[in-house]
């Protein structure tokens, strides 16, 4: 048994906006599928900031319409239903994860601002631009919203051999919360120099959101439900672990270069090496201190 959530705990909702099977409004440039979406994930731009970062946004459009045929509010209710159905884990992965970084701000004497997740389908309107399933998940630092197609789970395991998991999905998304903390801190700015490269402040931005999601899953089961007192997630294995290393081995830049391209080319690095994701995870995951992320040293 893996990761497990406290089944009787109340999950809260209103942090997660479920957009799938809406209808997003015309406009902006996206980057489609077929050969171009190869091509964008190929140049690792998935896994990051949002599509304004990323050259791909079309100007400021419409936020995306709440479909009615799907509301994580009516089914995802209970701690239960996370470790039953995806989409209420997601919501309970957001839940833990925004506890345990308003209590580390309020440590620090520092106050944190909750970012909603939006689950979407196909192509979502952010204040970034728009953006499709393509482009993976992603923070919009204009609206302060991660961007999720479920999807992308599927593709992690199929298209860039992860082992998969529950915690490979947790790991994902709290790596882009990890882009919500240095948004916070202002320290995301620093990636948009247009540099990349295995020394660039784009990798060490990824790098430190990595290390962010390892300073998370260290407390995770022992941060308190704001509701119950009691941790939300109650049991995190050295397997999830393994599951969690594996998917930040995955998106490497250098494995998706060399399964996609056929060679590494260290100086198109946005996010880091395999094995620096991996450590800089591991770095936070050991230490449970975020002081320690300083990938920019």
């Amino acid at each position: 048994m893996g990761m497990q959530f406290d089944d009787d705990a109340d999950l809260d909702t209103s942090g997660v906006k479920d957009a799938r099977g809406s209808r997003i409004p015309g406009g902006g440039a996206t980057i489609g599928g077929g050969i171009v979406g190869l091509v964008a994930l190929v140049l690792g731009l998935f896994f990051g900031v949002g599509p304004q970062e990323l050259g791909l946004s079309g100007g400021d459009t419409p936020a995306a319409t709440t479909s009615s045929a799907a509301q994580v509010s009516q089914t995802c209710r209970t701690g239960a239903d996370a470790n039953a159905r995806q989409d209420c884990r997601i919501v309970a992965v957001v839940n833990s994860v925004q506890d345990f970084w308003r209590g580390e701000f309020a440590r620090r004497g520092a106050h944190y601002t909750d970012a909603p997740t939006v689950l979407f389908t196909g192509r979502v309107a952010t204040a970034c631009g728009t953006a499709d399933s393509t482009v993976g998940p992603f923070y919009c630092p204009g609206d302060q919203q991660v961007y999720l197609d479920l999807g992308f789970f599927d593709e992690l395991r199929t298209t860039f051999g992860a082992s998969g998991g529950p915690f490979a999905q947790a790991y994902v998304v709290a790596h882009e919360y990890g882009h919500h903390v240095q948004d916070l801190m202002g320290t995301l700015t620093r990636a948009q120099d247009g540099r990349t490269g295995a020394g660039s402040n784009s990798v060490r931005v990824e790098l430190q959101a990595d290390c962010y999601a390892g300073v998370w899953a260290r407390h995770a089961t022992t941060t308190p439900d704001e509701k119950t007192g009691r941790p939300l997630l109650t049991r995190l294995t050295d397997a999830d672990i393994r599951d969690g290393l594996d998917a930040a081995a995955s998106v490497g830049d250098d494995r998706i270069q060399e399964r996609f391209q056929g060679r590494v080319a260290p100086e198109a690095w946005t996010h880091g090496s395999a094995a620096q994701r991996q450590q800089w995870f591991r770095t936070g995951y050991d230490t449970g201190d975020m002081a320690r992320c300083d990938t920019f040293r």
